[in-house]
């Protein structure tokens, strides 16, 4: 007797659970498209001359989003830049500063990085053992390292914006877009860097 109403129990269960869901799901909502489509959709627009696209032109007119990211190897280090890169794939005009904190470049995130689809700067920098103490900033060397970086090979003329994505985080594309409307432009951020860090 107990095993045909267990039988039964779990053959009804699925069913049940997939009804709940139906029920519950918000036929109304609208679905968001991702960022790019989004923002293609207005470049689009603004082409062809139709009203209320925000003036975008097109898409070079958008600032470049420069994310540093600083990352150590661990067992889900793979598994934190996944994540990332499924995100950041989505923004127009990005590029994604990897700096791991080693002697070299690691052959895992190389391969990792060569495949992500994103396009990418991958540096390195080992930060000595008296700096990882506990009440020590961590990744301190590596965003220096990134920030170098862009400094030497950045255009002066080109808007940006540099953003420090932490691979242990969840970013979400609207906060890309918040940014690509709203942040200053990269030459007025590193010029308040720069006098930030000579004063």
């Amino acid at each position: 007797m107990k095993s045909v109403f267990f039988s039964r129990f779990f053959i009804l269960l699925p069913w049940v659970l997939i009804v709940i869901i139906m029920i519950d799901i918000d036929s109304k909502r609208a679905i968001r498209a991702p960022a790019a489509a989004r923002t293609g959709r207005a470049q689009r627009a603004a082409r062809t001359g139709a009203p209320g696209t925000g003036g975008i032109q097109n898409q070079t007119a958008l600032p470049v989003i420069y994310a540093i990211t600083p990352t150590y190897t661990r067992p889900v280090q793979k598994a934190e830049l996944i994540r990332l890169a499924h995100a950041f794939r989505q923004v127009p005009r990005f590029h994604w500063i990897v700096v791991e904190d080693s002697t070299t470049r690691t052959e895992l995130v190389a391969r990792f990085l060569a495949r992500c689809g994103v396009p990418f700067t991958h540096l390195h920098v080992f930060t000595p053992r008296r700096f990882k103490r506990t009440g020590m900033p961590r990744a301190t060397e590596q965003r220096n390292v990134a920030l170098t970086w862009l400094r030497q090979h950045r255009s002066k003329r080109d808007a940006g914006v540099v953003f420090f994505a932490d691979d242990d985080n969840t970013y979400s594309l609207e906060l890309f877009e918040e940014v690509i409307r709203r942040v200053t432009p990269l030459p007025v951020f590193l010029s308040i860097l720069s006098s930030a860090l000579h004063s």
